[in-house]
């Protein structure tokens, strides 16, 4: 039905038509996206209008890429998001998922049953696929040990770029993840924001490592400042260190050419002191995430301590919590007067520079708190780096649900079959219209082994045919 005087620009479209419009949207983005599924699965190359290239495998990254205009494909792209801000892995699973359900709804709407009955029968479907989750499928991952932990981590890095390379990858996924759990009110935390991923370039993959403790990918602001400090106490600024210059609209007449280099010099001993304050409080690394000027660099090699400038924000915080140190944005206190406070110093054991591949990296060892560590990935070029960064990240995000849930299910859409069998018997048990609303939903379930076994060429039918018989 089309009435085009209801709005003032555009017009109203409903019924049949819009949904099958909004499916056939829903149906082309999971098309997109289905071939990259399971260890098989192939990566897609995307160019945007600039010419950028990003090669990958990730369903959320795939879909943020394409430019997508009907609203009902939006919905799907969220969805993957979401998926990926919440769990982190399963993008594409949850998109070839939705897309199935809707294409079964909309054919038993065909046939008549009207979408309130269709979506309370998918509702009671997930209810009861939940509770048999919990109570048939789930195992406890602390029975299992940390072999289940490196499993998980090689069961998501195999549809990707580091697949091949799992056993390395997984052990360093799971070393970092349990480098940074926390146990709080008899619960276990992984707060994998404090796990930094570098990318160098150079070398093999395989060489790339974990490292207890915090890397920068900064330099010393001079070269005449050591690579190595122990005992280290760092500074956390947000501000400019540079010399002192009068405020704009400022004017000052002076009737003496001396005076003019009096005021020089006093510029001078201002910063010489705002830096001398910050020394005496026994800082001997200073990060800034703004500049250093040659002037200030000068009083820093003088005492020997190292300086880095444009240090990124984020980095700076993360530095902050791992060293318990504040970041000072200000020196100035209540009194209108300059000072710095010690105990906003972060603490290490060590700072050093190191080369790695075409530049300089420092590393922070031995944090105060302990929890932070970095992975610095190595690989051949910019498009890998990229690939095996999202990996990691997707990886790690698995790790931390399984320790923080306690719970572990099998793959390989073995899931996916048991509560197809099992809603199919729920199913039979009910004398309503929701009857077939849930049968189709069991079977929209068998979309992920069917597709996991296309994409590895084999036939979709009888493997799937013979997983259902072994489950009953």
């Amino acid at each position: 039905m089309s009435s085009g005087g209801m709005l003032l620009d555009g017009e109203r479209t409903s019924g049949q038509d819009i949904r099958t419009q909004n499916v056939t949207a829903a149906m082309a983005i999971a098309n997109i996206v289905k071939s990259s599924l399971g260890p098989v699965g192939l990566d897609k190359m995307l160019v945007d209008e600039i010419g950028d290239v990003t090669i990958t495998n990730d369903g959320a990254t795939i879909l943020s890429l394409l430019d997508i205009e009907h609203p009902a494909a939006k919905v799907l792209v969220e969805l993957a998001q979401l998926q990926d801000k919440e769990v982190g892995d399963g993008t594409t699973s949850v998109v070839i998922v939705a897309a199935e359900l809707l294409r079964r709804a909309n054919e038993l709407i065909k046939n008549n049953i009207h979408p309130t009955v269709v979506m309370a029968g998918y509702r009671l479907a997930v209810k009861e696929a939940v509770k048999y989750i919990k109570s048939n499928l789930i195992v406890n991952a602390d029975t299992l040990g940390r072999e289940n932990l490196i499993n998980a981590a090689k069961t998501s890095m195999s549809s990707k770029i580091i697949g091949n390379e799992s056993n390395y990858f997984a052990e360093i996924a799971v070393k970092a993840a349990l480098k940074v759990k926390l146990e709080k009110d008899g619960k276990s935390k992984c707060p994998i924001g404090n796990i930094h991923i570098l990318k160098s370039h150079g070398l093999s993959s395989l060489d790339s490592e974990l490292v207890d403790g915090f890397a920068l990918n900064c330099a010393r602001a001079s070269q005449a400042m050591p690579t190595k400090i122990n005992g280290v106490k760092v500074a956390l600024l947000d501000f400019n260190l540079q010399k002192h210059k009068l405020q704009m609209g400022v004017q000052i007449v002076v009737t003496d050419v001396k005076q003019v280099e009096e005021i020089r010099q006093r510029e001078m001993d201002i910063t010489k002191e705002k830096i001398q304050k910050i020394l005496d409080s026994g800082a001997n690394v200073i990060l800034t995430t703004k500049g250093i000027d040659d002037l200030c660099l000068k009083y820093f090699v003088e005492v020997g301590a190292i300086a880095v400038r444009r240090v990124k924000k984020e980095d700076l915080q993360r530095i902050a919590k791992a060293t318990g140190g504040k970041v000072i944005v200000t020196m100035s206190d209540m009194e209108g007067e300059e000072a710095f406070d010690s105990s906003a110093l972060g603490e290490c054991e060590e700072i050093s520079e190191e080369r790695v591949g075409d530049g300089e990296l420092l590393y922070f060892r031995g944090c105060k708190s302990g929890i932070a560590c970095t992975i610095v990935l190595r690989g051949a070029n910019e498009y890998m780096l990229d690939e095996m960064d999202r990996s990691l990240h997707d990886s790690l995000c698995v790790i931390k649900r399984i320790i923080e849930s306690n719970s572990l299910v099998a793959g390989g859409g073995a899931v996916e079959t048991a509560l197809n069998i099992y809603l199919l018997s729920v199913a039979n048990t009910l004398g309503s219209k929701e009857q077939m609303a849930v049968a189709e939903f069991a079977e929209a379930l068998l979309v992920i082994p069917r597709t996991l076994s296309v994409n590895a060429a084999q036939d979709a039918t009888e493997l799937v045919a013979q997983l259902r018989a072994n489950h009953y």
